[in-house]
């Protein structure tokens, strides 16, 4: 089991930054490749960025390329998103979210175990 509890949330304004951590505990952190999701009112949960266990592959969704980033700490079992230059539409709950193996896969299904989330809204 991992347990993954999520942190960084809130209100900003369009243009603006903001660092969401999530922070795992239970099984071995490195074992787990590394996914942030987001889910807005009333549409389905979609995928943002992913790392691999071992420092190696990342994925972005195309929305969020060259805006946010995905890092990891395994010292501290903690993985980030930096978000920079938000814009409305990305309003929504953001969910950390872990699976096994090296690929960072893009699909809900694909990951195992999940955060409860924390809401970030950006003002126009």
């Amino acid at each position: 089991q991992v347990q993954l509890v999520e942190s960084g949330g809130g209100l900003v304004q369009a243009g603006g930054s903001l660092r969401l951590s999530c922070s795992a505990s239970g099984r071995t952190f490195t074992s787990y490749t590394m996914g942030w999701f987001r889910q807005a009112p009333g549409k389905a949960r979609e995928f943002v960025a992913a790392i691999s266990w071992n420092f190696g592959p990342t994925s972005y969704a195309d929305s969020v390329k060259g805006r946010f980033t995905i890092s990891r700490d395994n010292a501290k079992s903690t993985v980030y998103l930096q978000m920079n230059t938000l814009k409305p539409e990305d309003t929504a709950v953001y969910y950390c979210a872990a699976k096994s193996g090296s690929m960072p896969t893009i699909g809900v299904e694909s990951y195992d175990y999940w955060g409860v989330g924390t809401q970030v809204t950006v003002s126009s």
